[in-house]
């Protein structure tokens, strides 16, 4: 049998075959087109933070060469060991956990109990309080400091974690997204809390917000970057420098060994690592959150 001359041999593929063939080449050389561009984006937003790891790593670097180095050309983490000890890290990271925790379970209480009427009740002039809300979002939040700073002496307040904590304790951001949150419990859920006799109260705390958690780690994910990368207000606010958060105190310090940037930069590497390591932990939920507010 003679195969060269067998016509199923030379045959051509079929036409459906051929465009399904294209067709995953086209998607494989989009999808590579994309991530190719994903990765350069990713770059370049991280480059002032690789910039400040690279100088944090490279004891002596003139940070002005040029060009800058974004990646270190050596490695040596003599600048963290010598800021860790220049610096009271334990006594800062501790303030700043207190303030922090103060501010979280703050926001998430108060935006929790705001929302929920916004959302489940219905009396008169809802809409109206909603709107006017939603309406302070536009007006910038340093422009109340100086109501803030009399408000919070008022209260003899001043000079205390108290202080530092309780104008940044409500969040309309926060109150929008619980109130999008509640919309979408089934009111089942709350008749059957009617049903056993609960109070309202009850039923929000046992019944509903067990419901919520990812909009309740959204909040608590924003407003512990919020609280512990706080700066301006601490130091306003606190008299004592041996109560300042964490960045507070690398501001205050920076004329102290302004000429050292690989200080500098070795302190706001131990800064942020907390909260990059919170987000690595609690995106899944962050994302969750997001997504229960959009559609809402």
């Amino acid at each position: 049998m003679n195969l060269q001359n067998d016509p199923m041999l030379h045959s051509p593929l079929p036409k459906n075959k051929n465009s399904r063939i294209i067709r995953s080449l086209g998607r494989m050389v989009k999808m590579t087109v994309i991530y190719v561009l994903l990765v350069l984006l990713a770059l370049f937003l991280m480059g002032p933070f690789l910039w400040l790891l690279s100088v944090s790593l490279m004891p002596g670097r003139n940070i002005f060469s040029t060009p800058p180095a974004i990646f270190p050309t050596f490695i040596n983490f003599d600048n963290y060991v010598q800021v860790w000890h220049f610096m009271n890290f334990p006594k800062y990271i501790l303030n700043t956990v207190i303030i922090t925790v103060l501010g979280v379970v703050l926001n998430v209480i108060l935006a929790s109990l705001t929302g929920y009427p916004l959302a489940v009740f219905r009396f008169k002039g809802k809409n109206l309080v909603f709107t006017l809300l939603i309406s302070t979002l536009i007006i910038p939040s340093y422009t109340a400091f100086i109501v803030h700073y009399l408000t919070i002496q008022g209260l003899h307040l001043g000079n205390t974690y108290l202080g530092v904590v309780l104008p940044g304790s409500v969040s309309v951001f926060n109150i929008f997204l619980m109130r999008q949150t509640f919309i979408h419990i089934p009111t089942d859920v709350r008749d059957s809390g009617r049903m056993d006799g609960a109070s309202e109260f009850r039923i929000w705390w046992q019944l509903v917000l067990p419901l919520v958690k990812p909009a309740l780690a959204v909040i608590s994910l924003l407003e512990a970057m919020s609280f512990w990368n706080s700066f301006l207000w601490p130091i306003v606010i606190l008299n004592d420098t041996e109560l300042y958060p964490l960045a507070a105190a690398l501001t205050y310090l920076n004329g102290q060994f302004a000429y050292n940037f690989g200080w500098i930069a070795a302190g706001t590497m131990i800064s942020v690592l907390p909260i990059i390591i919170l987000f690595l932990f609690t995106q899944r939920y962050f994302m969750e959150g997001l997504a229960g507010a959009v559609k809402g």
